[in-house]
């Protein structure tokens, strides 16, 4: 069975652990949950931790953390405590973060936040794997690891310091994307393949008003790009998952913007059809 996650919405965190137990009785892989600092959405990892308690079987991941926002030791710490409590059911997806607004309020410098994004990845794949600082993650070497890119320079991290792929772009993108990661994974001489999981914007049925509401003001001045192409239709979200299966993508995440649970539902009726 292809497997098929679901995006968080974060518009009312009061909700989650209702979706989460909602969608731990579905069809679904994984649940992700989005990062920003100056933002109001709720912290990643406290979410994840309480989500994973509230859960039995389902993955909790990042879509995408963005650590150079964080102190590196503590970070390392806060991933390898959530998947020893979440049983190893944690995938850390990390990235960058191209906001100038959470840069400043955390006090980094954006001009450099892929050289200090390598630098932490060697510090926290070091601290995963002596256990100097534990507890010791689930993994020998830490958990699993998903870098959100679109950049070669940034692509590349994929096969230096992680274990697959997150790609939030629409399926047009993605051949290529893909292909450049496997690339360089195979130049780097990684045994195995790469994991790939792609992410797409959904809304099916009367909470895409709501939903649209919610992605004007995430996206702010570039929310028509992501308009233009929200899911809004059963036949439409079947076609993206057929789309990135073809591709050769391990999953698909259906990110949900508006926080209504009965989403839930229409989209796990979507997946048993497509899978």
């Amino acid at each position: 069975m292809f497997n098929v996650g679901l995006g968080l919405p974060v518009a009312d965190p009061d909700r989650l652990l209702d979706w989460a137990r909602l969608s731990d009785e579905g069809p679904f892989s994984t649940l992700g949950l989005l990062d920003r600092l100056v933002y109001d959405n709720p912290e990643p990892l406290i979410t994840l931790a309480a989500i994973a308690g509230a859960t039995t079987r389902i993955r909790v991941q990042t879509e995408v953390l963005l650590a150079p926002l964080r102190e590196t030791a503590l970070l390392a710490k806060q991933a390898a405590t959530l998947d020893r409590i979440c049983g190893g059911r944690f995938t850390l997806g990390i990235g960058v973060g191209g906001r100038a607004d959470d840069h400043q309020a955390a006090g980094t410098d954006i001009k450099t936040r892929g050289r200090r994004l390598d630098t932490q990845m060697a510090e926290m794949r070091r601290i995963w794997t002596t256990g100097d600082i534990g507890p010791a993650p689930c993994r020998p070497g830490g958990p699993e690891v998903l870098f959100g890119a679109f950049k070669p320079a940034a692509l590349a991290r994929v096969a230096r310091w992680g274990d697959g792929f997150l790609a939030a772009a629409p399926v047009e993108w993605c051949g290529g994307l893909f292909d450049t990661v496997r690339s360089s994974w195979a130049e780097a001489g990684r045994s195995g393949s790469p994991r790939l999981v792609a992410q797409v914007n959904v809304a099916v049925g009367p909470a895409e008003d709501e939903a649209r509401r919610h992605i004007s003001a995430y996206y702010g001045d570039q929310a028509e790009w992501a308009l233009g192409r929200l899911l809004t239709t059963p036949a439409q979200v079947r076609d993206a998952i057929k789309a990135f299966a073809d591709l050769g993508a391990d999953e698909v995440m259906l990110y949900c913007w508006s926080p209504h649970t009965d989403q839930i539902a229409r989209l796990a009726d979507v997946v048993t059809s497509s899978c």
